[in-house]
């Protein structure tokens, strides 16, 4: 059973969600700084919840080229590490997965350590597979589909290279 404050985490970000309020952009670059300088003890996990860690994702815009970084909750899948696409349930995708479908060769962060890996989207039974292990590690995956609408939330898979 989740603590009082995973739950109050989980059910302030989803009354937040449904009424569009996505604070992604606004709080990224903090986020990534603490992360960056704390070797990830800052920031390293959704508060509340210790095992929906969090990865430091890199892209470049598929259109501006300008360099970018996000923080993604993350499992592993054996070598591989695996994003959601949710955006907190907001009805579009996310910019970091266009960016990563178009430039695909990127690097992460997890901890201290910085990794080189190639993104591809999981598809039919892999995406079924692994949606499921997201919903067992935080619960709150399955508000991101409903808010989602009609939209399926992609799964990124990102193998080592």
């Amino acid at each position: 059973m989740p603590s009082a404050f995973a739950q109050l985490t989980a059910s302030g970000s989803e009354f937040l969600n449904k009424r569009g309020v996505y604070l992604g952009r606004r709080s990224t670059k903090l986020h990534v700084a603490l992360y960056r300088r704390s070797g990830g003890r800052i920031g390293g996990h959704i508060p509340g919840w210790p095992e929906a860690r969090i990865v430091l994702v890199d892209h470049t815009g598929a259109r501006s080229g300008i360099e970018r970084t996000s923080p993604l909750m993350y499992q592993e899948d054996g070598d591989a590490i695996v994003v959601m696409a949710s955006k907190a349930g907001q009805p579009t995708n996310p910019a970091w997965f266009h960016n990563l479908k178009a430039n695909p060769e990127t690097t992460i962060q997890i901890g201290s350590e910085a990794r080189r890996v190639r993104a591809r989207v999981a598809g039919g039974e892999e995406r079924e597979r692994l949606w499921a292990r997201f919903v067992a590690l935080y619960p709150g995956s399955e508000a991101y589909r409903r808010n989602a609408g009609g939209r399926t939330i992609p799964i990124v898979i990102l193998d080592p290279r």
